[in-house]
């Protein structure tokens, strides 16, 4: 309105883009800027300032801050005028990162806010990762958020929202859950989080006074580069007339009256004197001047921004499920490359958080059950939270999305590498009291089996232990050096086991079916052939071996320039649910029929390379964030080389991919191994057997490639592909046609499952780690699995985000194909292969090879089933940090100075279980679940009382009011209708996709 000052909130926050080592980051910035900003916050009481990621917070109140600092933080967060956003560890990428994984890191950082502060953060500041996923939304409203905000989102559609003043909405982000979790979205407008970086009036940089921060050893001089022109009387009428400009532009793409003016950016305010000395008289002389400029500005917290909006009462439009995905800033700028930057670091950020899952499960079953047990349960907690650390901070939206240097990539690994190790002591320890073993006779795999070709020892015993909430029926894959051996169970009975020569020719692959129940371990003898068989008790053992043997058949190589011609010699391998056809004039998969529907389906993988740009002179490039093709993918192979292996359990495909016809056998750049499993009567083989598990070799590349692996089949898709958002829902991807960059702007992240159908057929793909994923033509499907790429950009270049990546990466793949009906376990499925059985082996020797009677019921949760098979064991673990139900209490403590560190509490857990399936998705599997916690639980301990909490555990559910936001479509039904508390029976009712998370207290 004329004549009425705009009311202008000037959000002041910090944020850190980890693109350095902790410690560098430490001394060069990131201590700087919470001991400088605490200071001007207790000098200036107008001043205010908004803490986004706390794994900086944490190490700089742990390690710097000083006593009188902490009790000044406590201050100024009683007083309003020190905020956390978000509250997590860090902010978390959006598009690459897996849901258990966001929900731990958040978890980690809430739980220190609550315990140290009672703070519970209720906004989010998801400003820079590189998209935004429809699965946030809900993540967020589950914790108790009230606000949502974003900002990188593809620029044509933030133009037509700007354009529209669309860029503030309701986001109801799950099909499911609906109203019952939207939440309020706010998009940052076109200028991002950060202020404008330029001056009409100056060639220095815009409202960065502290200047740009400077590594690993700031300047002794205090003199940083590129420092703003100071604020003075002779300055200040140009400033404020340059800030007001930006202000009213803003504020014609808002609808409120009040504007969001974010002051900050990446690595500022590590000298905030120097900010607050010059943004005051600036702030000051506007406020004096408001008859003339038209706006009033004043400090406040991100909190006081949205309820400032939200008092407004303005009418909001609603945004159903859809994404942000893919990000594209400029035409030729599509944000895709990151979803295959760094495979190997994107493998072990998974791999890791897998046996965290494990580890937690496994830890908690223990304390519970054995209260008395020898192993230290204070250690064993801090070794989990090592890896709780570890995995949390690789969740970075520059970390996980391979878009760090070298150094900083090789701290992740370290990281992650260390946590792992001590989760796994603390694994064999408890197994070591359990199976009375030897201290120094069980470890672990490597990667995914072990090679023990220097063992001497000629019986081997392995321990395997299944996290998961349902009983499975899998193999898992030993690495040994003898050729002939008998695997036994813990009663002595023979296992169905094959052994064969591995790909390498240097050891032998092993393969043992084996049955756990329900979070249940059990442990295998593995004998030599040569070895002295003893019987055991009530048991029985053969002298000559059980394993059957593998018969490796080797092809003739395949000139791909001679293959053209499909030919018809077709060789046919198969199991109970596929028959696999092979094309033997071109070493090449043909076809794979469903046998339940007789369905085939026609597909031909082959491996292509999109060849990039390095040269800015020359047009656009690729790097670590951003996929650039110069032209079409093109065919690495000249000819292939194929291997089958067949069993009686397993048969293998390999398949070795040469770029160079005289190339020896080894000298391959790609291959693909393939298995099927044939399983037993009398054995629930029905997950395993409708798998087709494939691993791929890749690398290493040339450079400036960007490999892919294109499955081309005679399905009628459209180029509609669909996948999965951080392994939480699917979404719909129709083909689209741009201006610029069709190709990559048509790429998708795969977090853990994609699939493409037609007429109720289906092709399903279930990864372990990221991907890009795309579908170019009609029936076909392409992931991008590897990139190494130089170019001469200046800042890539500054910082080594180059992506010279020569590694060589092993991505592990399950292909499932079959009607809806078939493929519904797709779920299920790729639970069972992100948290895969955790395999420990040891030499057993003298009484240790009779392997002793142990039951596998008596280490199990229970004979049956522990949970539905649509219901997932989402987290089982301890949290460690403490709180009290009564959160007045709990801060009244802490303001006290009772909340001092003691011991955790060992007797209450945390629980989180989830729905896997949407509404309507399938007849049998959406349907709710009533479960009775109490007898679920019961294997664990006896229930004294369960408590419902928010996703991250610092809200009491019957205590959470979130806000409520006016949309354009009235809801007919209260949010919480349909949702079912826990009855005082402990009797709870799951819809489908809930994530209902409770604190379990049981009897000391």
């Amino acid at each position: 309105m004329k004549g009425v000052p705009q009311v202008v909130t000037v959000a002041i926050f910090g944020t850190f883009l980890c693109l350095n080592v902790l410690g560098e980051s430490m001394h060069a910035y990131a201590a700087n800027v919470y001991t400088t900003v605490v200071e001007e916050l207790v000098k200036g009481k107008q001043h205010k300032f908004i803490v986004v990621e706390q794994e900086f917070f944490r190490l700089w109140w742990d390690k710097v801050a000083t006593d009188t600092q902490k009790d000044q933080v406590h201050k100024l967060l009683d007083e309003g005028r020190l905020e956390f956003i978000i509250g997590g560890q860090v902010m978390h990428d959006e598009a690459v990162t897996e849901l258990s994984s966001q929900i731990l890191q958040l978890t980690e950082g809430h739980g220190f806010l609550y315990e140290t502060f009672g703070t519970r953060p209720q906004f989010s500041w998801h400003v820079d990762p590189f998209g935004a996923s429809a699965a946030s939304p809900t993540v967020f409203a589950l914790a108790g958020f009230n606000a949502h905000l974003i900002s990188r989102i593809d620029y044509d559609e933030k133009e037509m929202m700007q354009r529209n003043k669309k860029l503030q909405f309701v986001w109801q982000g799950s099909p499911s859950l609906a109203q019952q979790q939207e939440i309020f979205t706010h998009t940052m407008d076109q200028y991002s989080y950060c202020v404008p970086s330029f001056l009409p009036f100056s060639n220095r940089s815009g409202f960065y006074w502290n200047g740009v921060a400077v590594f690993p050893d700031p300047p002794k001089d205090g003199i940083y580069p590129n420092m703003s022109l100071p604020v003075t009387s002779e300055t200040v009428h140009a400033y404020a007339k340059t800030m007001v400009a930006n202000i009213k532009k803003r504020a014609s793409w808002f609808r409120s009256s009040h504007v969001l003016w974010p002051w900050g950016c990446d690595k500022q305010f590590f000298n905030a004197s120097v900010q607050f000395k010059n943004m005051d008289p600036l702030m000051d002389y506007i406020n004096r001047n408001s008859d003339e400029f038209g706006v009033t500005v004043q400090y406040a917290t991100l909190s006081e921004y949205i309820r400032a909006v939200h008092n407004a009462n303005l009418t909001w439009d609603i945004r159903k499920n859809q994404d942000f995905l893919p990000y594209s800033s400029e035409p030729f700028q599509a944000w895709t490359g990151f979803y295959a930057s760094r495979n190997i670091l994107k493998g072990m950020a998974r791999r890791a958080n897998s046996f965290l899952y494990a580890c937690e499960s496994l830890f908690t079953l223990y304390l519970l059950r054995h209260p008395l047990g020898s192993v230290d349960k204070l250690w064993a907690l801090q070794q989990i939270q090592r890896l709780r650390w570890a995995v949390s901070e690789v969740q970075h939206h520059d970390a996980v999305t391979g878009t760090e240097s070298p150094k900083v990539r090789d701290m992740y690994m370290d990281h992650l590498l260390r946590g792992m190790w001590a989760v796994k002591s603390v694994m064999a320890a408890i197994f070591q009291e359990r199976l009375n073993t030897r201290k120094d006779k069980l470890d672990f795999p490597l990667r995914y089996s072990q090679d023990t070709r220097n063992t001497e020892d000629d019986s081997l015993q392995v321990t395997v232990y299944n996290p998961l909430g349902w009983n499975i029926t899998t193999v898992i894959n030993i690495s040994v050096a003898y050729s002939a051996v008998s695997v036994y169970d813990d009663a002595g009975n023979d296992v169905p086991s094959q052994i064969q020569k591995s790909a390498s020719n240097s050891t032998y692959d092993l393969y043992v079916l084996v049955r756990l129940n329900a979070l249940s371990y059990s442990r295998y003898l593995v004998k030599n052939k040569k070895s002295t068989c003893t019987k055991a008790s009530g048991g029985r053992c053969s002298e000559s071996p059980t394993s059957s043997r593998g018969r490796v058949i080797t092809f003739d190589r395949k000139l791909v320039s001679k293959s053209k011609n499909p030919g018809h010699r077709l060789l046919p391998l198969m199991n109970d649910c596929y028959l696999l056809m092979l094309n033997e004039d071109t070493n090449l998969l043909h076809s794979i029929t469903d046998r339940s529907s007789q369905k085939t389906v026609k597909i031909k993988q082959e491996f292509l390379e999109y060849h990039a740009n390095g040269d800015v002179k020359q047009g656009p490039i690729s790097d670590n964030y951003i996929f650039t093709p110069n032209g079409s993918a093109m065919l690495v192979s000249k000819s292939i080389g194929m291997e089958i292996v067949t069993g009686k359990l397993v048969t293998e495909i390999r398949q070795y991919f040469y770029s160079n016809i005289s190339a020896s056998a080894n000298d391959y750049q790609y291959a693909i191994f393939t298995k099927i499993y044939r399983v037993p009567n009398g054995y629930d083989g029905s997950m395993l057997c409708s798998r087709i598990e494939q691993e791929y070799t890749v690398g290493p590349l040339d450079l400036n490639r960007e490999a892919i692996l294109r499955m081309a089949t005679d399905l009628k898709t459209d180029r509609t592909i669909y996948t999965d958002n951080n392994g939480y829902q699917m979404m719909k991807r129709l083909y689209k046609l741009h201006t610029n960059n069709t190709l990559a702007r048509n790429y998708y992240p795969l977090v853990r499952t994609a699939y493409i159908e037609e007429s109720g057929t289906r092709l399903v793909i279930l990864s372990e780690r990221a991907h890009g994923i795309s579908s170019q033509a009609d029936g076909q499907l392409e992931m991008m699995l590897h990139r190494r790429l130089w170019n001469n950009k200046e800042w890539n270049l500054g910082y080594n985000l180059t992506l010279n990546d020569t590694s060589v990466v092993r991505p592990l793949f399950w292909l499932m194909l079959g009607s809806k009906s078939t493929t519904s376990s797709l779920y299920q499925s790729g639970m069972a292969l992100e948290f895969r059985p955790i395999v420990m082996y040891g030499p057993a020797s003298g009484k240790e090879a009779l392997v002793p009677s142990h039951s596998s019921q008596s280490n199990s949760s229970t004979s049956s089933t522990f949970l539905p098979p649509n219901l997932h064991l989402l987290t089982l673990c301890l949290p460690g940090w403490r709180y009290n139900s009564n959160h007045t209490e709990h801060v009244q403590n802490i303001v006290r100075g009772k909340s001092k560190p003691s011991d955790p509490d060992f007797h209450r857990v945390l629980l989180r279980i989830m729905h896997l399936y949407e509404v309507g998705e399938d007849p049998v599997m959406s349907q709710a679940v009533t479960v009775n916690l109490k007898d679920l639980l019961k294997v664990l301990g006896s229930v004294v009382s369960i408590e419902e909490r928010s996703l991250t555990g610092i809200w009491n559910i019957n205590t959470l009011k979130r806000w409520k936001w006016k949309t354009a479509q009235q809801h007919d039904r209260d949010p919480k209708n349909g949702k079912s508390w826990p009855t005082e029976d402990f009797i709870v009712t799951i819809q489908p996709k809930e994530m209902r998370t409770f604190f379990v207290h049981f009897k000391q």
